[in-house]
């Protein structure tokens, strides 16, 4: 059995322990964000990267997919099929991003707009009806004007998405009735339904 001095012993060296390892958890040997250093020629804490060094997730193999750009121009196609899907993914992540100031119809009236926000270009004028969707997804990364980029808020694949619903939206706008099939030239002419006014003072059901 142990005596009475052993257990003493024990616990005043476990305690020490214990409290030194407290300590070192917190003052730790280490620089917050910004700090400086003495240790650096250069007098910060924060490190550049190795050159080379690729963040994982971050390997951007593909310049037409990142940049918009093909030979230093705004790419005509997109990088992958633009389907049903994109284009409703598209539709989704404009309205939430852009139709604020561009509207939902893409003629420059959002919301920020009318209240004061300075007015975006229609998508609809000659010069944007004629731009390449590179272009749209060069503006949409790197901002424009008043415009702030957006490449932290919306991934690539959406962004690329984006565009192509603008310009989808520019066709919506813009279409010439040359170009619709015999079935939707028929729906087109189609007479619009009218429902009758009630009356006034007529009871409601």
């Amino acid at each position: 059995m142990r005596s009475p001095k052993h257990i003493a012993l024990v616990l005043v060296l476990s305690a020490a322990v214990f409290s030194g390892c407290d300590l070192s958890m917190r003052d730790q040997p280490r620089y917050d964000p910004l700090q400086k250093s003495s240790f650096f020629k250069d007098g910060q804490a924060a490190r550049p990267l190795v050159e080379g060094t690729v963040a994982r997730g971050s390997l951007r193999d593909n310049d037409y997919f990142y940049t918009g750009k093909i030979g230093g121009a705004d790419a005509k196609e997109y990088p992958f099929p633009i389907t049903e899907d994109v284009l409703k993914r598209g539709r989704e992540r404009y309205n939430i991003y852009c139709s604020v100031c561009h509207d939902q119809r893409g003629q420059g009236q959002g919301m920020v707009v009318q209240r004061g926000f300075k007015q975006p270009n229609s998508f609809h004028i000659d010069r944007l009806r004629e731009a390449a969707p590179g272009y749209f997804f060069g503006v949409i990364t790197n901002g424009f004007g008043a415009m702030s980029n957006y490449a932290e808020q919306i991934p690539v694949h959406d962004r690329w998405a984006i565009a192509a619903y603008i310009k989808a939206l520019q066709l919506s706008q813009n279409a010439d009735a040359a170009d619709l099939t015999g079935e939707e030239k028929k729906k087109l002419e189609e007479p619009a339904v009218t429902v009758p006014a009630t009356p006034s003072g007529a009871a409601h059901g």
